[in-house]
């Protein structure tokens, strides 16, 4: 897997903790349990060793959007089966 583009990802977090959550589904950067410990999944840093972990539909063509809710830290993440929207 490629890295992603920086702008591909969203950070999601608990005041004490914080992770880059990508388009695709996959936390590739994850401090756990505070932000000055270990690193759990660091692929953003090195894709073949950092390691992940990544939840997706198995859909061919799909369309996925980030986005955060107005006024709040909540990240969405919709995805889209294109076929059915007609594009």
């Amino acid at each position: 897997m490629s890295f992603e583009p920086i702008e591909n990802y969203g950070a999601i977090g608990n005041m004490h903790s914080i992770a880059l959550v990508g388009i695709n589904g996959s936390i590739d950067f994850l401090c756990y349990p505070n932000f000055d410990s270990p690193t759990v999944f660091a692929a953003l840093l090195d894709d073949e060793r950092g390691g992940r972990f990544q939840i997706q539909p198995l859909l061919d063509k799909k369309r996925v959007h980030h986005l955060y809710l107005p006024d709040t830290n909540i990240l969405l993440t919709r995805c889209s089966l294109t076929a059915l929207m007609g594009m």
